[in-house]
């Protein structure tokens, strides 16, 4: 174990170069396992010795149940909770549930919620618009989760309860990942208000900043530049907060800062760092005078009392006139050792924006894990640094020798792995499908999946939760870095009011020897296509283009290009191609909806498109407004492949020609870089479209909530089914039918597209096998995971999926409680056939008969599911009813 050690620093060392990300950093922070000891969890007060603060642990039933404070609060009562999670930790989820007891039901319905980062100075927590109440428990035995937006960054914690007149006790989990970072404070000038005739005033102020405010300036806090939310490439346009433009943004103007040219931050650290690189994500929108900045300067301090080294590390960036997204600027820190930085950003226009800020230090001799389980603490002793007076010297040098000599083998070792895995790599990428089977024939085979079924909770009968309550132990390690410290679990949650429901465990089970014999009458554990087709192992009579039958493009925007087979492809290499092409500069830029390796996604005007169409022109009536049409654009440095890619996606498109379709409208081929235009639906894409809504009631209308009927929903399945039934005629498979890739004009009218993989908003619905493919497995077929194979009826699997999206409106991710691993661990039980593999829910809004339908979409042999055509014929009497 005591080798194992630089390695696992290492590890964690590296897995701190990253931008903390708050929807994957949500960790349990160990309330429930035990991690946080007893002594780490004080109260205020407690009503019992039973009933003390080390019992406030989620699902757990030591003691009386729960922490309880004496007395019953009143409104003017401020008892608390207090968690010492012993390290500074960026903080994103906080989970609590109430107590039965035999005097009644005890849970706190509202809560706040105070941090520390010192223990001395304590400050309030609030969400984006200001509120300080979060949402408490409705039962004593379901757990509420709250979502931190903003997330903080803190080491102590205080769960506040709020309620009236009662006796309240409550049980809690925090969810959240180590602060690497390490930055315990920043100081800025104050954000400005940008404005100008004809647009909205935008503030650019630090709205979450936690810190003091005094002669227009920031510090001794941290906000919106550490909260791991990046701002758009238009800052007129925020994520989705309902808040003023602006908002992610903290900006100031060049000529209102007394001349100066420049804007100085500092940065103070937890302790002494040696720093390699910081991250500034800045925005460009030069059409608007903001640019990044054009030269950095940083001094060092090695302590906080020390004074500025004199030479500072400078940095000049190269401008960019022609691409206006924002983007992270990485300025190199040169390793040096400091506890606090002060850096002047020179302007290189008239305004300055800023989103993020995050440094990078080579923590890998001054990281401190956690406690071992006998809570002892091992810790790895600093290097010697000419610069530190306080640098230690007590005859261990050769043990620090001895370290350091083993770590650099151990970096050698681990250079020459990688490169040979590169080498492996580029060899088995001839064979995907092969490799694609043999990652997920591992990962079923192992012991540690497990499935997680849906129930309802189930009432208490004594002073105890339910059984089959949430538990976050059934979620496994997360993959990757994190899996250094196996104590870490992970709860996905997509909305800040969602509420798990109850859980059970259960283990996958291994092949038995039967199922071994009735996969394909040999000894193979899970499928394996060298050693049996598709006939043998599915018994299935649906046509099935093969590897080298069907020509699959991936767009070169990252975009899940029709899969069509090889004949048609080849009667498309015509020279000519049925789109006009469309004079370029008619091309305004509003919005970047998405990137992939070789292209970008751009929202833009098309000014006299529908002229240019003329008559017959598939656009609708605009009412004199600009057309907004989507332009996929090929990258300068993309390869002769690419190009070639691009052209075969122009030809494929420009064939295509239905109502429910996106259509190529045009095209810009002529000179680089290579264009194809097509139709944007004003209300943008199903997803987003339903999530924002809810289901018509009275309710809805007396408060002008927007909202949508069952025939609205009915309606759009009919389209998705008419559109897919259109693309089955002509054997294209889409391979990536979902939501996302639906979009709606404003009369609903819904267009199938291609483009939500390259759109970061939807990253998470993707799984990446090792850096090869990106694969949508939350919504495909268990064949076309477990073997490769795409067609058709994998299609209309997915076209289940999407709706069962449709009438969840798109509120929960499909198979939310399942991880990645765990779903393409489900598809081996689809395999396997043995009554184990776990479907979606009815959703309550879906009528019996349509949620019958969803279930022959997933059934496990192809020849049983529908057609489009079936299904298209089914659906369409729903609307009429």
């Amino acid at each position: 174990m005591h080798f194992l050690l630089p390695l696992l620093l290492i590890l964690h060392a590296t897995a701190a170069l990253a931008q903390i990300d708050p929807a994957h950093c949500r960790y349990a922070l160990g309330m429930e396992d035990g991690r946080i000891k007893d002594d780490d969890i004080t109260a205020s007060s407690q009503w019992h010795e039973t009933t003390g603060a080390q019992y406030a642990r989620l699902n757990r039933e030591d003691g009386d149940g729960a922490w309880c404070p004496e007395g019953q609060l009143e409104a003017s009562d401020s008892q608390f909770l207090q968690v010492d999670l012993r390290r500074l930790t960026f903080l994103t989820v906080v989970a609590t549930q109430g107590r039965y007891a035999r005097n009644g039901i005890e849970f706190a319905r509202a809560y706040s919620l105070n941090y520390s980062r010192d223990g001395v100075i304590w400050k309030s927590w609030r969400d984006r618009l200001g509120n300080m109440v979060m949402e408490g428990n409705k039962n004593a035995y379901e757990p509420i989760i709250n979502d931190l937006h903003p997330p903080v960054v803190t080491r102590w914690v205080r769960l506040i309860p709020l309620t009236e007149l009662s006796t309240v006790c409550m049980r809690a989990e925090l969810y959240g990942c180590p602060w690497e970072d390490g930055l315990i404070s920043y100081s800025a000038p104050e954000g400005q208000l940008m404005t100008a005739p004809g647009f909205p005033v935008v503030s650019l102020n630090d709205s979450t900043y936690d810190g003091a405010h005094e002669r227009r300036r920031l510090f001794g806090g941290l906000g919106q530049l550490t909260d791991g939310v990046t701002g758009l490439d238009d800052f007129l346009v925020t994520r989705q907060y309902h808040v003023w433009p602006g908002y992610d943004y903290l900006g100031w103007r060049n000529d209102s800062l007394g001349g100066a040219g420049h804007v100085e931050m500092e940065f103070v650290f937890d302790r002494q760092r040696n720093f390699t690189s910081m991250k500034v994500h800045s925005n460009n929108m030069f059409a608007r005078g903001v640019k990044i900045f054009s030269s950095v300067s940083c001094w060092f301090k090695t302590r906080l009392v020390a004074d500025w080294e004199a030479e500072p590390a400078v940095f000049n960036t190269v401008l960019d006139d022609r691409n206006p997204s924002s983007r992270y600027v990485t300025v190199p820190l040169d390793r040096r050792a400091a506890m606090s930085l002060r850096c002047r950003f020179d302007f290189a226009d008239m305004w300055m924006m800023f989103s993020e800020i995050s440094f990078q230090s080579d923590s890998m001799l001054a990281v401190t894990p956690p406690s071992d389980s006998d809570g002892s603490t091992v810790t790895a002793t600093p290097a010697t640094n000419p610069s530190a007076s306080d640098a230690p010297d007590d005859g261990k040098t050769p043990v620090l020798i001895g370290c350091l000599v083993t770590i650099i083998l151990l970096l050698v070792i681990i250079i020459f792995l990688i490169l040979w895995c590169q080498y492996v790599c580029k060899v088995l990428e001839k064979a995907p499908r092969r490799i694609l089977g043999e990652e997920v024939r591992v990962r079923l085979s192992s012991c540690s999946d497990t499935i997680i079924l849906q129930t309802p909770p189930v009432p208490p009968r004594s002073g105890h939760a339910p059984a089959g309550t949430f538990n976050s132990s059934v979620f496994p390690p997360p993959p990757g870095p994190a899996q250094t410290d196996p104590h870490y679990e992970r709860v996905f949650l997509l909305d800040p009011q969602y509420q798990n429901p109850a859980a059970l465990r259960n283990k996958l089970p291994e092949l038995s020897q039967s199922a071994e014999a009735s996969a394909c009458g040999g000894g193979y554990a899970e499928p394996d296509i060298t050693q049996c087709t598709p006939h043998q192992c599915f018994h299935s009579n649906a046509p099935h283009y093969a590897e080298t039958d069907i020509v699959r493009l991936q767009g070169v925007t990252g975009s899940n290009m029709y899969a069509v087979p090889a004949l048609t492809v080849d009667s498309l290499t015509r020279k000519d191609i049925s789109a006009s092409e469309f004079p370029r500069q008619q091309l305004i830029f509003r919005e970047k909806l998405g990137e992939g390796q070789f292209g970008e996604v751009h929202l833009c005007e098309a000014e006299g498109l529908t002229e240019f169409l003329g008559e017959g022109s598939p656009l609708p009536d605009r009412d004199g407004r600009a057309v907004l049409v989507a332009v996929k654009q090929l990258r300068a440095d993309a390869t002769s492949q690419a190009r070639n890619d691009f052209l075969k996606e122009i030809k494929i498109m420009s064939r295509l020609n239905d109502p429910n379709i996106i259509r190529l409208l045009c095209v810009c081929v002529t000179s680089d870089p290579l264009c194809m235009v097509t139709e944007y639906m004003e209300n943008g894409d199903l997803n987003m479209f339903l999530s924002q809504r809810e289901m018509e009631s009275t309710l809805t209308h007396a408060n002008n909530i927007p909202s949508v009927s069952l025939s609205d929903l009915l309606h759009m399945s009919v389209q998705i089914s008419s559109g897919m039934k259109y693309l089955a005629s002509l054997n294209f498979v889409h391979r990536d039918l979902a939501t996302r890739n639906c979009l709606l004009d404003r009369r609903l009218t819904i267009k199938i597209a291609d483009f939500g993989m390259s759109r970061n908003l939807y990253s998470s619905d993707y799984y990446r096998i090792q850096g090869r493919a990106v694969l949508p497995i939350r919504w495909m077929a268990w064949e076309s995971i477990l073997l490769g194979k795409f067609t058709t009826a994998s299609d209309v699997w997915a076209f289940g999926v999407t709706l069962w999206e449709i009438f969840t409106l798109c509120k929960e991710q499909p198979y939310s409680l399942l991880t990645d691993e765990q779903v393409i661990a489900n598809t081996g039980e689809f395999f396997r056939n043995q009554g184990r593999q776990v479907f979606l829910y009815a959703p309550p809004l879906c009528p019996p008969s349509l949620f019958e339908l969803m279930m022959r979409c997933w059934r496990r042999d192809i020849p049983d599911r529908p057609t489009f055509e079936g299904l298209y014929q089914a659906l369409r009497p729903h609307v009429n009813q």
